[in-house]
């Protein structure tokens, strides 16, 4: 099955492309990117408002995906609004230092990221798979590979308190977006 990534990011839809099994699915990015007013109160919500918008524009099977850190300490700062967590304009460490800096002090440090995928293959036929990756904040900054979160996010199915930008290979096996796609793969390839 072949499906449009809702991104214009060709190397979002490398990293979808390398997490499945191309004879069962082929992810290419878009042209073209859209720009969706994500606005949903769910991941589900807004990963299925992109893969319509973009199933509408290029009438082909689409694949989107939205994905977040969930705070169990801030629990309405992040999730949905992680990547615009503490306004426009900063960087992704910024972004990741400002969590730190929230979380001094608090104990409560659990958290989780989380992958939605909607397949839209027609307006009759759409599809989701979740994935979730659970772990804890740490205390700094750790790490050089990865992006986003990756290098305060510690992830509670590793041993030892590496942050996820710190243990490249593992991610990709086991991260939120890698569950998700071992899930949609594993549908699709039953349908066949």
């Amino acid at each position: 099955m072949k499906v449009l990534l809702a991104s214009g990011n060709a190397h979002k839809a490398e990293e979808f492309a390398e997490l499945f099994d191309s004879e069962i699915i082929q992810v290419q990015a878009a042209s073209e990117k859209i720009d969706v007013i994500e606005d949903g109160e769910t991941f589900f919500a807004n990963a299925r408002k992109k893969a319509e918008a973009y199933f509408k524009k290029y009438n082909k099977p689409v694949m989107a995906d939205d994905s977040g850190l969930v705070v169990e300490a801030l629990p309405d700062e992040l999730g949905l609004y992680s990547a615009r967590f503490g306004g426009e304009g900063l960087t992704d460490k910024q972004r990741a230092e400002l969590l730190l800096e929230k979380m001094k002090g608090v104990e409560v440090r659990s958290a989780y990221f989380i992958c939605v995928l909607c397949f839209y293959l027609s307006a009759e036929e759409v599809y989701f798979f979740e994935g979730r990756m659970d772990g804890v904040i740490g205390d700094e900054y750790k790490g050089e590979f990865g992006f986003g979160y990756d290098p305060v996010f510690i992830p509670v199915h590793h041993e030892g308190d590496d942050t996820l930008a710190m243990i490249p290979k593992w991610k990709k096996e086991n991260s939120h977006r890698s569950q998700a796609c071992v899930a949609a793969q594993s549908f699709f390839n039953r349908q066949n």
